[in-house]
């Protein structure tokens, strides 16, 4: 606002009201380094709400945000328009998250772009939230975009679910001492405990979700069991080694970790230089890391050439996997590795994270995307306020909560059903639910 030359009272007066809008005033006094992901994007969105702009325009705006923030986002961008009457222009993947708001829908595929009402364009779109499909899938006419459309249209359907099982297909494990196994792990920064005596496993052949809400201390856990980060306390242990405690290489091969930035990991002029580096430094065979992204992206369909900036978020997640996983780690830290994808882009992550667990690996997901880990994880584990209060089956962690449900599970409760694809194998007569 002082770059906008805007008086000082009306500045101090916007600055407690986009406080409030945003549910961030407990934020006033923390330095931005401190904030964690979502919690700097819900600054930055209010930041920009302080100028009352006229047209708003979005890209992403809940990426970073885990469910109970981003309905406090878009309920603020709500009142903007219903109240002010601003105009909101969002590009947006969680089309689960903003589609039963939108007025227009614009649909950009395979270089057409087509534009109308949401519940037409989504009858055939190349990309549906899961409650559109679930229509889809029984027929419903119109499709429902809202929860509580569906919900009233569900009647029949959650009567015939109703005497159907739901039998999870079975994840067998292996010893977790040949995997994760962390006791008593304190994470602080000077005076700030962020994560709090947690205890925490991940067997071989497991996908472990790690949940919470912004600033719940997900990534400083996660830093923690790789090694790298602080840790004031406990122990880690990757088959039966600290991997703080022993080299770098030998540290790669235990445990490797994505951050939410994957261009953190990235620093070459090209993807060829970015593979050949990774190879040398996980002493490889020349070529190995590229052979594990080609492998990730379904194809030779990257140019060695290219700088990693000019790489889709797909492209460029895959890249940082492909030079994390050339270490060949027994453990892979995934955090909010579905920032920026959109369904196909996930759908082709959730395969690769399940060939990695069926490869005998240990894979911890840290991520606000309920969906996501409706089709991927096994076991959720949840933290508030750097402590563990939920450590559940998957199945069991999300369908019982109002806030990590997915959607299937909101319009299906009370039965446990969690993805379309559970719905359509249980109807098809197949017993057992997939992902």
């Amino acid at each position: 606002m002082e770059q906008l030359a805007v008086p000082p009272q009306v500045m101090r007066r916007r600055v407690e009201e986009v406080l409030d809008l945003m549910g961030i005033a407990r934020l006033r006094r923390r330095a931005l380094r401190t904030l964690s992901g979502g919690e700097q994007q819900r600054v930055a969105l209010g930041a920009v709400l302080t100028s009352s702009p006229r047209i708003l325009v979005l890209d992403e705006p809940t990426s970073a945000l885990d469910p109970a923030a981003a309905e406090d986002a878009l309920s603020a961008v709500l009142r903007l328009v219903h109240d002010l009457g601003a105009t909101v222009l969002a590009a947006e993947h969680r089309l689960e998250r903003v589609v039963e708001y939108a007025d227009r829908l614009v649909v950009v595929h395979e270089q057409r772009v087509r534009d109308g009402k949401p519940a037409e364009l989504l009858r055939d779109a190349p990309l549906a939230p899961p409650v559109v499909e679930l229509g889809r899938l029984v027929g419903w006419d119109p499709l429902p975009l809202s929860v509580r459309d569906a919900r009233r249209a569900a009647g029949a359907l959650r009567s015939t679910l109703a005497g159907v099982p739901a039998r999870v297909a079975p994840v067998v494990p292996g010893d977790v001492r040949d995997g994760l196994l962390a006791r008593g792990v304190v994470v602080a920064y000077g005076d700030a405990v962020a994560v709090r005596d947690v205890d925490f496993a991940a067997a071989p052949g497991e996908v472990v979700a790690l949940m919470g809400r912004n600033g719940s201390g997900k990534s400083s856990l996660l830093w923690a069991l790789q090694g790298a980060g602080p840790r004031r306390a406990g122990s880690v242990s990757v088959a039966g080694r600290d991997p703080a405690n022993v080299s770098r290489p030998e540290a790669a091969s235990l445990v490797s970790l994505v951050p939410q930035q994957a261009t953190d990991l990235l620093y070459c002029d090209s993807v060829a230089a970015e593979c050949a580096a990774a190879d040398r430094g996980a002493r490889a065979v020349p070529g190995a890391t590229r052979v594990l992204l080609d492998r990730l992206v379904g194809g030779p369909g990257i140019d060695d050439g290219v700088h990693h900036r000019d790489l889709s978020e797909g492209q460029r997640l895959a890249l940082a996997l492909a030079v994390q996983l050339s270490g060949r780690p027994r453990v892979l830290l995934l955090d909010e590795p579905t920032r920026g994808l959109d369904y196909t882009a996930k759908a082709r992550l959730a395969g690769q994270v399940a060939d990695l667990a069926a490869a005998g690996m240990a894979v911890v997901v840290a991520t606000h995307d309920v969906e996501f880990v409706a089709h991927t994880a096994s076991r959720v584990v949840v933290l508030a306020e750097g402590e563990v209060v939920t450590a559940a089956p998957t199945q069991e962690a999300l369908a019982g909560s109002p806030v990590f449900a997915p959607q299937v599970a909101k319009v299906l409760a009370p039965l446990p059903w969690l993805t379309v694809g559970q719905v359509a194998g249980a109807l098809n007569g197949t017993g057992v639910a997939h992902g």
